[in-house]
């Protein structure tokens, strides 16, 4: 399985690893700093160096327990040696959207008791979609003063690994039980201060300053049990 450089250091903007396996454009290695799309989050672009040869990285996802780096060129081959570095602008603004995202979300969670139902990041507007039956067309400048009010107290962000079983004893996490099976060995745990705690595998800035404010753009109303607000970032 790839080792999964990010997960403990979303701060990682360059590494070294070794091709596994090469199939025309598409890049198996040991460890990877580039973050594989899933959970709402875009994956991460950049470059690999062999021999002073680039390699542009055009997509990244998970096949199973590996990621799948494609580059717009062929020429690597298992065991070559690579250095890898990450498109940091681009890495570091989808931090601080996706860490925004989870103080939003849990502004949302308290003010209403609506649940959070799925996120997509993007560099430019992101949306949080969410249930229940409270109108929330003419709340949502309050949920947003509210949302920079907490990023700019710089509350720190806490990643940390626990053991399933002490995992699911924390509330906001019993309810992925059903899709976090306990043959996952340990859960990734972030955690806001006293805002927000969930399991997460997507990058996080580590003090909520940084995500500088957002600004809600638009409200939609998707269907019966359904709504959505559409976000972008300001400053930071």
């Amino acid at each position: 399985m790839t080792e999964l450089l990010y997960l403990k250091d979303s701060y990682l903007q360059d590494f070294q690893a070794i091709v596994k396996s090469a199939e025309g454009k598409v890049i198996v290695l040991d460890r990877t700093a580039f973050y594989p799309e899933g959970g709402g989050q875009p994956d991460d672009r950049g470059r690999l160096v062999c021999n002073g040869e680039n390699y542009q990285v055009l997509m990244v996802k998970k096949l199973g327990g590996e990621v799948v780096h494609e580059v717009d060129k062929i020429g690597l081959k298992a065991g070559d040696k690579v250095f890898g570095y990450i498109d940091w602008p681009r890495r570091y603004k989808l931090m601080r959207t996706h860490t925004a995202s989870h103080v939003l979300s849990a502004v949302i969670h308290s003010e209403t008791g609506a649940l959070i139902t799925g996120n997509q990041l993007k560099l430019e507007k992101s949306h949080v979609d969410f249930s229940g039956t409270v109108e929330v067309k003419d709340r949502y400048k309050d949920f947003e003063n509210k949302t920079n009010e907490i990023l700019a107290r710089g509350i720190i962000v806490e990643t940390k690994f626990l053991p399933y079983a002490e995992a699911m004893k924390i509330p906001s996490v019993v309810k992925l039980a059903n899709v976090l099976p306990p043959s996952i060995p340990e859960i990734r745990i972030v955690k806001i201060g006293d805002v927000d705690v969930q399991a997460d595998g997507g990058t996080q800035v580590k003090n909520t300053k940084e995500c500088g404010q957002i600004e809600i753009t638009e409200f939609e109303n998707k269907g019966k049990d359904r709504k959505r607000l559409y976000f972008i970032l300001r400053n930071g």
